[in-house]
Formats: structure tokens, sequence, C-alpha cells
């Protein structure tokens, strides 16, 4: 049975779960179909997997509604590849409107729904769920999952460390490694939010599945789903036990 939205911990979050240009945008990537398709244009999988903690644990869901190339709404605003060579060509004034529709909105509704939970529990979890290409640069990525957090902070360390275990111990287990191929402390939404909230009481975490397995059969990628929620609710229950954490 579900938990509640009233009882979880958890807010999610999907920055690429779409390659949609809005309408008014659309003349900018003429000829750019093939990019769209690609990772540099959403992250494959990564909203079917949001769909699937959502419905597990009643957690509110934001998710991007545009591609990543139009904005990077997992980018800082100093990051230099916020705008892609297609939205890059726009002015200043057109970019301040891509951002007030799509890149401030988003992550207030975060912040919103962080604070909400912030009200009524001591910790709050944010996991900002992504998928990334199998190969980069020449660079094979051979794991199932992706779990990107601060080392540097306990709590969020704890919890990495439960959920991977809960992991190992299934049956033909998925490769899980930790701040692999990207730190958790990158340039990113989670490392922002950790300026702005309380640091003993936001934990943000990234999961990075990767999109080999997205492409491949579909019941070992569900299966790939299935468990990485399930034991989540175990490492949750784990924490929880220690009455500093969750």
């Amino acid at each position: 049975m579900n938990r509640s939205a009233l009882d979880t911990p958890l807010v999610l979050s999907c920055e690429h779960a779409t390659n949609e240009v809005p309408a008014p945008y659309r003349a900018l990537f003429e000829g750019g179909a093939d990019s769209l398709r690609s990772h540099r244009g959403w992250d494959p999988g990564a909203y079917e997997a949001a769909l699937a903690f959502r419905d597990r644990f009643g957690a509110p869901l934001i998710a991007g509604e545009a591609t990543r190339l139009l904005v990077d709404l997992n980018r800082s605003l100093r990051h230099p590849r916020l705008w892609s060579e297609f939205s890059n060509r726009l002015s200043w004034i057109q970019k301040e409107q891509i951002l007030r529709r799509h890149y401030h909105p988003h992550r207030a509704r975060i912040l919103d729904a962080l604070h909400t939970v912030l009200k009524r529990r001591a910790h709050v979890l944010h996991l900002s769920l992504h998928s990334l290409t199998p190969v980069l640069d020449g660079a094979r990525r051979d794991f199932e999952i992706a779990l990107l957090f601060d080392p540097a902070r306990p709590l969020e360390t704890a919890l990495c460390e439960a959920w991977a275990d809960a992991l190992r111990r299934r049956r033909d287990p998925p490769r899980v490694v930790f701040n692999e191929p990207y730190k958790g402390t990158d340039d990113g939404l989670t490392t922002e939010l950790r300026a702005r909230l309380p640091s003993d009481r936001y934990l943000g975490i990234e999961i990075e599945y990767n999109q080999r397995d997205v492409a491949g059969p579909r019941a070992a990628w569900h299966r790939i789903i299935r468990r990485s929620v399930e034991t989540l609710a175990e490492a949750l229950a784990t924490v929880a036990v220690r009455p500093t954490l969750l």
C-alpha cells in the first residue's frame, strides 16, 4: 500500500523528463531532430522511473516540461551549458522570458514542495531522477545505477549506503556506484538547494539510470525500476531507526 503524501519525507523532481519543444521556439530547432532524440535532448527513462517512485510513496513530483536544449533545469544560471547551441542564439530578453516561463517556476515548485514537507517533518529527501548515455567520449559507464550525493553530509551518505546495501542484497543485483561519473557536489540543482536549505534537514540525492538498460528489454528495465523503488523504502526504514536521521 502506498504511503500518503502526508506521511512521506520525499520530494521528487525530473529535470530532463521530455524532449518537447514549446511552440514559440520550434523554429530554433529546425534540423535539430537528431539532437532532440539523443541524450542531449532529454533523459530517456527518467520520468518513467519518477512515476514509479511517485506511485509508491505518494510523493509530489515536479517534472520539466521542455527539452534541456532550450534551457537546462539542472544547471545553475552561471553554468556555460545552461543554453545549448540552439537557444544560445537568442537575445538576452528572449532568454529571460524562457527563464521566467520554465526555469524559475520549476525550481520554485520544488522549493515549495520541500518547505511543505519541512513544516511537518524533521528532514526531507529530494530525489532528482536522471539517466545517462552508456558511452560518452569513449568512456563506458558499466553500471546500472549511480547515486550522487555530498559525502561530507552524513545524512546523505548514510541513506545512500543503506540504499546501495539493500540493492546489493537482491538476487542478480544491479551494479551501483557512488558519485560516478559525476560528483554529487558538481554544479546542479541539489548542490544549489544544499546552500539554500538547512544542512541538517535537507538531503539532496541524484539517481542516474543507464540508458543502455532503458533501451534494452522492457522486463529487465522495469525490474531495475521496481528494485530501486522497493529498496529506497527499505533504506528509509533502516535510516529512520536512528533518531538523528529520517
